[in-house]
């Protein structure tokens, strides 16, 4: 599984880089703050959301320390998605929330 930093994540967000950002925390975590431009499908749903997703694009999984990014990662990875996770999750991150 592929891996990048909250640093990484916010450079490129910071220098108009578009990266399509998953976060699978539950509803009220993400309601504490979250990237800006992130999409909040929760842990539990990603089965069932996922054809939401487009299997050309890359997507950055997000949580809030990195493991059920990490869990939600490898699974999409298995149903051919591209996936990296952002190791440490929000707890981490130190750019700008919504």
């Amino acid at each position: 599984m592929r891996e990048i930093s909250p640093k990484e994540v916010e450079r490129m967000l910071s220098s108009g880089t578009a990266v399509n950002i998953i976060d699978v925390r539950e509803a009220e975590e993400v309601a504490e703050g979250k990237i800006p431009g992130a999409v909040n499908i929760p842990l539990g749903l990603i089965e069932f959301r996922k054809q939401d997703l487009d299997r050309s694009k890359d997507y950055v999984m997000v949580c809030r320390s990195g493991g059920r990014s990490s869990r939600a990662a490898e699974y999409l990875e298995g149903q051919g998605y591209q996936v990296i996770n952002m190791t440490g999750g929000m707890l981490a991150w130190e750019g700008t929330t919504e």
